[in-house]
Parts: structure tokens; sequence; C-alpha cells
């Protein structure tokens, strides 16, 4: 206990695209939902992308980082043309969906919590179908974004079993799965409850804003 390393959950992988793919269709499959081929592919190649910390963070030469969503969406209003916009739109959504599938832990202690990601990321994929939609680039991937914008809870809830690979239940925080559950609906959050013997109240996430 303590300081030693934890050497069996570190993963050799040779090709980290084929390491997303197999591990999200693992997944899908084990949750038992749907989500279209063409969407779970996106998926893949994005988390194969954000794994670049360059693709990530943005560098505009005096801070480097993450920038808040509600300043993309700023920048997204502002935009001088609509294929400008829909680069925003594109980045909240994948960044929403990256922070909240990998680093959903980490949001528990900052101003908005997984949420108000979700919100921001559904809206974004969704107004981003319908904006492309009728053009060229809509004929291969406004579909993909609707479906994005329809399943953003369960691509969280798949991308949060691909991050805990192999954790057991003894690692689950119930206090947060239980914040996530009221927030989200998740339904992996309510699994992993119940998996501790707690049973959560189905009409709680009626509370939801």
């Amino acid at each position: 206990m303590g300081n030693r390393p934890n050497h069996d959950r570190v993963v050799p992988v040779h090709n980290l695209r084929d390491y997303f793919r197999a591990s999200i269709e693992d997944v899908v499959e084990k949750q038992g939902v749907e989500v279209d081929p063409h969407a779970t592919h996106y998926v893949v190649n994005l988390m194969t992308l954000f794994s670049r910390s360059e693709e990530l963070y943005e560098d505009d030469g005096e801070t480097y980082g993450l920038k808040p969503l509600a300043l993309m969406l700023a920048d997204a209003a502002d935009a001088p043309s609509p294929a400008q916009r829909n680069q925003y739109l594109q980045r909240i959504g994948d960044v929403a969906l990256f922070i909240s599938g990998f680093f959903m832990e980490g949001l528990a202690a900052k101003a908005v919590d997984v949420d108000y990601y979700i919100h921001m990321g559904e809206n974004a994929y969704g107004s981003l179908s319908e904006e492309i939609r009728g053009t060229f680039r809509g004929n291969a991937f406004a579909d993909v974004y609707r479906e994005l914008a329809r399943k953003f809870q369960i691509l969280i809830d798949v991308l949060n079993e691909v991050r805990d690979g192999a954790s057991t239940a003894s690692d689950v925080n119930v206090l947060r799965m239980y914040e996530v559950w009221l927030k989200t609906g998740s339904r992996r959050a309510g699994n992993l409850l119940r998996q501790q013997g707690i049973v959560p109240i189905s009409d709680a996430t009626n509370k939801r804003h």
C-alpha cells in the first residue's frame, strides 16, 4: 500500500487508435447501448487526436491551456463566417465530450460540473448538425453530429468505462457517483451505485436543470 506503484494498471499499447476502437466497441456491447458506428468512429479519432496535448490545449503565445466553453461559445457567436462558426461549435462539442468522458472526477472541484459540459456539448453538436445540413460537408457529417448530440450522455458513460478499465467496485467514489447521477441521470452511475447496495430514487433526476 502507500507508495508502491500499481504496475498491473499499466497497459502497453502499440496502436492507440486500435486500442480506443476496441475498448469503445467492447464497452458499447457490454453496456447494451446503441450508437451509430460512424459516431463511434468519430469518437475513436477524437480520443486519438486529443491524446496529443498540443491538439487539446490552445497556445496563443501568452497563455497555454483550455479556453472555457463559454468563451468558445462567444467566439462562435462572433465568428466572421459560417465556416469559422462551425469550427468553434465542433471544438466545443469535442472538448466537452473529451473532458467529461475522461476527466469527470476533476470537474467536481470546478465552478461548473459535468451537467454543464453535457449541456454545452449536446447543443454544440446539435447546432453544428443543423448548420451544415444540405452542404457538401453535411452530406458526410450532419447525421454524425446529430447522433453525437443525441447520444452525448451515453458516450460519456462509455468513455468513463474505458477510462476506468480494470477498476473494481472498491474504486468507486460513491458520493461522486450519486452527485453525477443526480445531475445527469447517467445509467452507468446508477448501476455503480446499485453495485454498492444503493438504489437511487428514480424521480430524483427530475430536479436537474
